[in-house]
């Protein structure tokens, strides 16, 4: 053995010394992803200062668009937390993608503590991305948000692996995440897909559909509602399954009361399905 003193086991009982934690690991390699669903890439960064003002009036207006509590661009400019974190990420990605590591990581931190909003600096924003109030998202390292994307609070787009590679989701573009939405793992959400408030979605959503409940499943019924923050509106594929079998129990009752001869008088609602058929006596 050398005639270092190791500093602890690390995992698998290797030898961990002091100064291995000082040396930059490489980070996940970003590589071209099969396209399993329709995913529109987000647009590129700015490449120069003008380009970054005109990504600012575009953040700017994109608040002004969905949200009505917005009255004007200074109230936008000054009191917006998705919009601060937004921009602080630009910054702290720009200086990722120069290789920097330790800086970015800094500045992602204050911008945790500032906003409540928690981005890697390695993940990829497009335009026009609106965070609504934004407490409690999460946004991990090889996650992509495509152009128009809409998050709400407490989102986050997390991974489900250990391994140094892409481990967090892909949204397309005008994807929109509900309410304490959790999207798990290396999956992609097609554009203009919506995901209900507190889902948990763990495979591809197709481009234009809804998916809704833990596990995430896919809604048969793919009405478009209007208002973004309609979430109400969303249609419930359990209720739906549940409906349908239902409906196929009292067709079911029926054909049994045609074959055995016995009227079945109409009831009003669903909770005196269980009592006797009329014409049922105490035979024995």
């Amino acid at each position: 053995m050398s005639g270092t003193k190791p500093n602890g086991r690390g995992a698998g009982g290797t030898t961990v010394r002091w100064w291995d934690w000082l040396r930059t690991r490489p980070g996940p390699a970003r590589t071209e992803r099969s396209e399993r669903v329709r995913v529109t890439p987000p647009s590129d960064g700015p490449g120069s200062a003008f380009e970054f003002v005109q990504l600012v009036v575009e953040d700017i207006q994109a608040v002004l668009d969905h949200d009505p509590a917005a009255r004007h661009a200074i109230e936008v400019i000054l009191t917006y937390p998705g919009l601060h974190a937004l921009w602080l990420h630009r910054i702290a990605h720009a200086m990722w993608r120069r290789d920097q590591v330790l800086t970015p990581r800094v500045l992602a931190h204050l911008n945790r503590m500032v906003t409540g909003i928690e981005i890697h600096p390695g993940a990829r924003f497009g335009r026009r991305v609106f965070i609504d109030h934004g407490m409690g998202i999460v946004v991990g390292e090889t996650a992509t948000v495509g152009d128009e994307c809409l998050l709400y609070k407490g989102v986050v787009l997390g991974g489900t692996s250990l391994e140094r590679r892409e481990r967090h989701p892909t949204l397309g573009r005008g994807v929109i995440v509900g309410t304490n939405a959790c999207v798990l793992g290396p999956i992609q959400i097609g554009d203009e897909a919506r995901v209900g408030s507190n889902s948990v979605v763990v495979r591809d959503v197709p481009e234009g559909s809804t998916v809704v409940g833990v596990p995430g499943m896919i809604a048969e019924d793919r009405r478009r509602t209007q208002q973004q923050l309609d979430h109400g509106n969303l249609p419930d594929p359990v209720a739906n399954v549940v409906a349908s079998l239902m409906d196929e129990i009292d067709e079911l009752r029926r054909r049994l009361d045609e074959v055995e001869g016995r009227p079945r008088a109409r009831r009003a609602g669903r909770a005196s399905e269980h009592e006797p058929f009329v014409g049922d006596d105490d035979d024995a």
